[in-house]
């Protein structure tokens, strides 16, 4: 029997007419987690109108004493919204997304379920769908249990296509005057527009073959043709969440049950709207002189040289780095191995920062040190991927914090 595609239509949830407004979708849970402000006008310019924000766990929250609590509420808004008739579902729906960035550059998406018995997060995996970066194991639970007990899923994740040709999305742009749209909302703080179309029968099938196409036309036994570009900890998170739910209903309708899909946007590499920027480090409650010690030692760093190199943050002032051992291909992982090593060894805490701004920022606060890493050329992503396996860990963010991913559709992931 024909393996399917890894990407399929999905039966997608979006706020009805009567519900739908610009606060309803907010952005990647993921961002903004050293700027509580951030979140708290978010939330004053909510109010309570339906939103994404009530479905969602900003990570600004995930170690707050009160996570459980907020756990709850979320679940039970996820309830509540669906028996007083906010959404309206799309039945084997794909949305075709086109995202007016910040930049006023547009990036095109499309959105449907993922497979997750075609995905595997371990470095190494010859999988369809592969993650980009090593997947941090600890971060995996707290997640599951967000997951486990919701009613609803809400993706921002966005997945890779190395679609050179433009076969898949791109040919949707014309279609769009005889497609049903769907929504059409400016997006909060700065994060530009959003627009969505549903997919007819007959798009969905051309998009299929062409996926089906990408993943043979390579001629390789185990072909990448889906690489995570962001949400890498929430589809991992889905993955194991499935396989727990798998072993406790090993009679279960494995085949068609939702626990076995997650909803997920893909976007075309080639996409000129597209760009990898690096994120960067900020590091706080360490002894800042010892770490700058240690590092210089370890990493035989240099104010001079060639290859790999980066800048340090200190009190608001930056000085470049060349690394004369480096201990991996890319400087962020070089930088990274002896973070974590050091972290361990010492104490502190780490945060991933994608505005350079806010690491000069947060540099200047006692006890911490920013850590400035140079782009990844996006070109560089499959081949790295098919060769090396994972990057290591936040290697690169694709565009800036209020260009990720809004949430917009959800998912029903119970029975």
């Amino acid at each position: 029997m024909e393996k399917k595609t890894a990407f399929s239509a999905a039966d997608i949830l979006l706020p009805a007419s009567e519900s739908m407004s610009a606060v309803w979708p907010v952005v990647a849970c993921d961002q903004y987690t050293g700027e509580p402000a951030y979140w708290d006008e978010v939330n004053r310019m909510v109010g309570g109108a339906p939103s994404a924000l009530r479905l969602i766990l900003p990570e600004v929250y995930l170690e707050e004493p009160d996570v459980e609590s907020r756990i709850a509420k979320i679940q039970a808004a996820m309830q509540q919204y669906l028996e007083s008739g906010v959404f309206a579902e799309y039945k084997d729906a794909m949305v075709y997304v086109e995202r007016t960035q910040s930049d006023g550059k547009l990036r095109a998406g499309l959105v449907g379920k993922i497979d997750l018995e075609q995905y595997d997060y371990a470095k190494g995996s010859v999988s369809p769908v592969r993650a980009t970066e090593a997947t941090v194991p600890e971060r995996i639970p707290p997640r599951v249990r967000i997951r486990r007990g919701a009613a609803l899923e809400l993706p921002h994740i966005m997945i890779l296509l190395d679609d050179v040709k433009k076969t898949v999305i791109e040919p949707l742009a014309g279609k769009r005057l005889v497609m049903q749209q769907l929504y059409d909302l400016p997006l909060m703080k700065d994060g530009g527009r959003i627009r969505g179309w549903l997919v007819p029968a007959e798009e969905q099938a051309r998009i299929l073959a062409a996926l089906t196409v990408l993943g043979t036309e390579s001629g390789e036994e185990n072909p990448l043709v889906y690489a995570m570009g962001d949400g890498n900890h929430s589809l991992a998170t889905a993955k194991a969440y499935y396989e727990e739910w798998k072993a406790a209903n090993p009679d279960a309708d494995t085949e068609n049950c939702p626990q076995r899909y997650a909803l997920a946007e893909l976007v075309n590499l080639h996409s000129s709207a597209l760009e990898f920027e690096a994120i960067h480090r900020i590091l706080n409650q360490i002894d800042e002189k010892k770490l700058i010690y240690d590092m210089i030692r370890a990493l035989d760093l240099r104010t001079k040289g060639e290859g790999q190199s980066f800048k340090m943050m200190l009190n608001g002032t930056e000085r470049q780095y060349y690394i004369a051992k480096p201990t991996s291909n890319l400087t962020v992982g070089s930088v990274q191995m002896f973070l974590d090593k050091w972290l361990k060894e010492n104490g502190g805490k780490i945060d991933y920062i994608h505005g350079a701004d806010v690491v000069k920022k947060l540099s200047r606060e006692p006890h911490s040190l920013g850590i400035l890493l140079p782009d990844m050329l996006k070109s560089e992503l499959f081949p790295t991927l098919i060769k090396d396996g994972a990057l290591p860990r936040k290697t690169f963010s694709m565009g800036h914090a209020a260009d990720k991913r809004y949430y917009m559709e959800c998912r029903r992931i119970t029975e």
